[in-house]
């Protein structure tokens, strides 16, 4: 899926989701990382779903083991104290090494990685393919999809920023097709699928990297560890684990910029919280169009506002003093008399969302006019909905015996309305509107 999105040219677009929908999903997912180690933080007794076991949950406080809590409390802290005072050191492998210890030494009773799972193998798998039937593809899909696309964002995310770190330009559709042909290997050795993180690149950079060869060491350290010390970690505690999930997990939220957006507007309010309500509660992949249609929305929402439009007619100047506020009134055409012209200027991108508007102050206008002229200057593009209220409004004109003239049109724009049949003697194109004034005063 990662490479066909970069086949068909698509980063680019993948670039433009909304951050109120990055940022939901990723506090969503967060949550959910939280909330499923819960469990192992406060070494409960506690099986089931999380939000449906709340009351089981609450039930079973009293199984709680001040051992596993220390664990869990001791790996944070450890966490915390490496970033703050130790910033170049692996904090994360350091907490869970120091506590594994402690466990061991002061016979902690907390369930391992070994007493769960029966350990790690302390070799790679032989690459195969899972069995595949439609009926599987029909139930992974959608979410294949949901990945595929919280990959392609994340991993963009991350490099832009790098881009801002380094001073370099990743290459987006180079990045995809890589990270695609790596999920790809990593599944046929039994490997989930995986994504570049903020997190880890800021880090990665901030710790000196320079190119790709510091992600290629991370990628070796990785399988060494796997080779090397696989028995280890089979005395590992889930504590610890939960711990370091705990702390991604708060790292993931971005407080600052979460709360910037529930202050920012009601609209971003509404599509983060939308976002982060059905990542939880429902799927990834619903919130994910769902908070894609909002932001949508609300975007065209805030881009009609910027469209404005203003009447300039009958084009007759205001009687004023020559001296009046030390300004001496203009002499041009646009000053001059002309009543039976009539001038509304647009202003903004002329889009769907703006037409309905634009479309009933221009069908007010009265039939005492010989001449309508829509200034498209100030107007950097128009859609096929305002091309086409353009072209009805014309023909209503028309029956009516007004003339239009569009006045300011752009290479694009006037292409667009040609599409649409905005054509002489339809519609008639000017320059600027003292062309036009000063052609029908002649007249």
């Amino acid at each position: 899926m990662l490479a066909v999105i970069r086949f068909c040219r698509l980063s680019t677009y993948i670039k433009f989701s909304p951050y109120q929908v990055t940022a939901g999903f990723t506090a969503g997912i967060s949550l959910i990382i939280f909330m499923g180690q819960v469990k192992e933080l406060l070494g409960l007794s506690l099986s089931g779903p999380f939000l449906e076991k709340l009351p089981v949950m609450w039930a079973a406080l009293p199984t709680m083991k001040p051992g596993v809590i220390g664990l869990s409390l001791a790996t944070i802290a450890i966490i915390w104290a490496t970033a703050r005072f130790l910033p170049r050191r692996p904090g994360m492998l350091i907490a869970v090494g120091v506590t594994a210890a402690a466990a061991h030494v002061f016979d902690i009773p907390a369930e391992t990685i070994g007493g769960r799972f029966g350990g790690i193998p302390a070799s790679l798998p032989a690459p195969a393919l899972p069995d595949i039937t439609w009926a599987k593809v029909a139930v992974i899909l959608p979410n294949a999809a949901g990945f595929a696309l919280l990959g392609a964002i994340e991993s963009l995310l991350s490099a832009t920023v790098a881009d801002g770190m380094t001073g370099r330009r990743h290459r987006s559709n180079c990045e995809l097709v890589a990270q695609g042909a790596a999920n790809v290997a990593s599944g046929l050795f039994g490997g989930f699928c995986v994504t570049g993180t903020i997190a880890r690149t800021a880090t990665n950079v901030r710790a000196g990297a320079h190119g790709s060869v510091a992600g290629m060491m991370h990628a070796g350290f990785l399988l060494l560890f796997v080779l090397v010390a696989a028995p280890l970690a089979s005395f590992i505690p889930l504590a610890s684990l939960a711990g370091v999930l705990a702390v991604i997990a708060w790292k993931m939220v971005e407080c600052d910029a979460f709360l910037t957006l529930m202050r920012a507007s009601a609209g971003d309010a509404l599509v983060l919280s939308t976002t982060v309500g059905l990542t939880v509660f429902r799927d990834l992949t619903e919130a994910i169009v769902v908070g894609f249609a909002l932001g949508s929305v609300l975007f065209i929402h805030r881009m009609s506002k910027t469209t404005a439009i203003e009447t300039g007619g009958p084009l007759v100047a205001e009687d004023l003093a020559d001296g009046v506020n030390g300004v001496r009134p203009d002499d041009g055409p646009e000053t001059a008399a002309a009543p039976d012209v009539v001038v509304y200027r647009i202003r903004g991108a002329f889009f769907f969302g703006a037409s309905a508007t634009m479309g009933a102050v221009l069908d007010q206008i009265s039939e005492s006019y010989r001449v309508l002229v829509i200034d498209l200057s100030a107007v950097p593009f128009l859609d096929s909905t305002a091309a086409n209220m353009i072209e009805g409004l014309t023909r209503k004109a028309q029956r009516r015996g007004v003339a239009v003239v569009l006045t300011g049109t752009g290479h694009d724009v006037r292409q667009d309305l040609f599409a649409h049949g905005l054509k002489p003697p339809l519609v008639r194109y000017a320059a600027t509107i003292d062309a036009v004034v000063s052609k029908y005063r002649e007249t």
